[in-house]
C-alpha cells in the first residue's frame, strides 16, 4: 500500500492529484505522434515499429509489452554536447547524480546543492559518484560566469572526475513557440515546463553510459549524511524484484532513481511529450508504460527542498519535506530473504511489507493464536548486530503483538512447508508491542539463518507487524 503526495502547484514540476486514465494518454500519444515524427529525434526503424504499434489500438499488457520490447528506443539521442568543466572518466561509477539548472530571478542555490552533495559524502562514497550538472540557460554570459564560480569551489572535485558541467546548444530544442495551452496554463507557463522537459531529456541522455544508477534532483536540496550509502542498501534490498523508479523524497522531481539503462527511453519519452504536461505527471506515465503500477517510496526522505524562490518567475516555494532525516546511516540493511506466516492474513497486507521501508507498508494478519509464527529466512547465513521490530499503527493502535517471542536460528534444512531452521534460540520478549535487541552478534556464537517472532497467547486484536528492521555486521556493498 503506497502513499501519493502532491508536491503542490509551486514546485518546479507539478504533479497532479491523478493521473489520467490509460486512454486518454493514449489519445494523447496518438495526437502527439505526428509531430514527433517531424523532429528527428527517433529512428528510421524506430518510428516504423512505433507506428505499425499505434495502428492497432492494444490492451494495457500489450502496450506495455510493445512499449518495452519494441519501441525501447535504446540509442542515445543524437547532441553534441558542450564540456564546460570536466570530462567524463573511463570507468564506470555506481551512481550518477544529475543537477539542471537555469537562470533565477531571486536566488540562487546551485553551489549549495554540488556542496552538499560532496560534503555529505565519504571519501570512499565519492569513488563510486558522478555529479552532472546541466546549465540549460541560453544565456551564455550567465553560464560562463556560474562556470567560472563552480570551478573555483569546487576544482579538485573536477580534476578527479567527480562534477561535470555540459550544456546542450540551443539549436537542437525542438520549437518552444506556439506550445499547446493545455490546463488553461499561461503561455509562459507552458514554455516554462516544456523547455525543462527537453532540459531533463538531454541531461539523461547525457549520462546513460556513466554509471549503473541514475539519480534526478533539482538545483535546490539539501542531502542527507552518507545518503549514498543509504541508496545501497535500498536497492541491495530489492534485488530480485522489479522496479523502474524508487524515490527517495515526495517533492518534485527529486530524489528519483532509476537504472542507467532506462535513460534512453525515458529521455526519448520527455522529448516526445515535452509540451504535453509537467515532468511530474509524464514521470508517472513512463513508470506505469513500463510496468512499475505503484510509487515505491522510502522512508525517511534522503533529500530536502531548500529553495525559497522558483525558478519559474522567482515566485515563493516554501514547501518542505517532513519525511527528511539529516542523519539517514541508520537506515537498516534487511539483508535478502524469503518471509512466512501461519497468520491468517488480510487482503494484500502479505509478510513481505514488513521487511520493507517502503511508506505505508506493513503487514496485517487476523487475530493469531498460540504457537503462531512469523519468520524471516535469509537467503544465506549473516551476522546480525541489531534488530528492531515495531508492531501496530497510529491509527490502530490496538492491533499490537500483545504477547510473543524473538527468536533466531541456524541448521536450515527443506520441508514441504518450506525452509525452515532447526535450532533457535530466544532473544527476548515483546514489550507494549515492540522489541530491540542491540549487540546480537555478541550475545550469539553463530550466524543467522532465520528471524522468528512466536506468538505465546493468543489475542482478540488483529495484528500489524508495521516493520522489521535488521542492521548486518558486514559493509552493505558485501551483503
Amino acid at each position: 500500500m503506497f502513499h501519493f503526495h502532491t508536491s503542490m502547484d509551486k514546485m518546479r514540476c507539478f504533479r497532479k492529484r491523478s493521473i489520467f486514465p490509460f486512454l486518454g494518454f493514449l489519445i494523447a500519444f496518438l495526437l502527439f505522434f505526428n509531430h514527433y515524427m517531424d523532429d528527428g529525434y527517433v529512428l528510421e526503424a524506430e518510428k516504423r515499429q512505433l507506428g505499425e504499434t499505434l495502428i492497432h489500438p492494444p490492451n494495457s499488457e500489450r502496450y506495455v509489452h510493445t512499449f518495452r520490447d519494441l519501441s525501447n528506443f535504446s540509442g542515445t539521442i543524437n547532441v553534441t554536447y558542450r564540456y564546460l568543466a570536466g570530462l567524463p572518466l573511463p570507468r564506470k561509477k555506481y551512481l550518477t547524480i544529475g543537477l539542471s539548472s537555469v537562470k533565477r530571478k531571486k536566488g540562487n542555490y546551485l553551489l549549495e546543492t554540488i556542496k552538499s552533495i560532496f560534503d555529505q559524502s565519504s571519501y570512499e562514497e565519492l569513488k563510486e559518484i558522478v555529479v552532472v550538472v546541466h546549465l540549460a540557460d541560453f544565456d551564455l554570459v550567465w553560464c560562463e560566469n556560474l562556470v567560472q564560480e563552480i570551478t573555483r569551489k569546487f576544482a579538485h572535485h573536477i580534476i578527479a572526475g567527480r562534477l561535470l558541467v555540459i550544456q546542450a546548444p540551443e539549436e537542437y530544442y525542438p520549437s518552444l513557440d506556439g506550445l499547446k495551452r493545455n490546463y488553461n496554463d499561461p503561455e509562459d507557463r507552458v514554455r516554462f515546463r516544456s523547455k525543462q522537459n527537453v532540459d531533463y531529456a538531454f541531461l539523461l541522455n547525457f549520462c546513460t553510459n556513466l554509471s549503473d544508477f541514475y539519480m534526478m534532483l533539482e538545483e535546490d536540496v539539501r542531502c542527507s549524511r552518507n545518503f549514498l550509502t543509504a541508496l545501497k542498501k535500498v536497492i541491495t534490498s530489492r534485488e530480485g524484484s522489479y522496479w523502474v523508479m524508487l524515490e527517495f523524497s515526495k517533492l518534485g522531481y527529486i530524489g528519483k532513481l532509476y537504472h542507467s539503462r532506462d535513460l534512453p527511453r525515458l529521455a526519448h519519452f520527455l522529448l516526445m511529450f515535452y509540451q504535453e504536461m509537467p515532468c511530474d505527471w509524464l514521470l508517472i506515465h513512463f513508470r506505469g508504460l513500463l510496468a512499475q503500477k505503484d510509487v515505491i517510496r522510502f522512508k525517511p526522505s534522503l533529500f530536502q527542498h531548500m529553495g525559497y524562490y522558483s525558478s519559474y518567475k522567482g515566485a515563493e516555494n516554501k514547501l518542505k519535506d517532513d519525511d527528511f532525516e539529516e542523519d539517514s546511516i541508520d537506515i537498516p540493511d534487511n539483508p535478502p530473504a524469503s518471509l512466512y506466516t501461519n497468520i491468517n492474513v488480510f487482503e494484500n497486507y502479505d509478510a513481505t511489507k514488513a521487511y520493507s521501508s517502503i511508506v505505508d507498508e506493513y503487514f496485517w494478519g487476523k487475530p493469531p493464536c498460540t504457537g503462531d509464527f512469523f519468520i524471516i529466512i535469509f537467503n544465506k547465513p549473516t551476522k546480525i548486530t541489531r534488530i528492531k521490530i515495531l508492531t501496530g499503527t497510529e491509527d490502530r493502535q490496538n492491533d499490537i503483538l500483545h504477547h510473543g517471542a524473538l527468536e533466531v536460528g541456524q541448521k536450515s534444512v527443506d520441508t514441504k512447508q518450506g525452509r525452515q531452521c532447526t535450532s533457535y534460540i530466544t532473544l527476548g520478549e515483546f514489550k507494549v508491542g515492540n522489541i530491540e535487541v542491540n549487540n546480537v552478534d555478541h550475545k550469539i556464537g553463530f550466524d543467522i539463518e532465520c528471524v522468528r517472532i512466536v506468538i505465546t497467547a493468543s489475542q482478540k486484536e488483529w495484528l500489524i507487524i508495521r516493520s522489521v528492521s535488521l542492521w548486518t555486521a558486514q559493509p552493505v556493498a558485501q551483503i
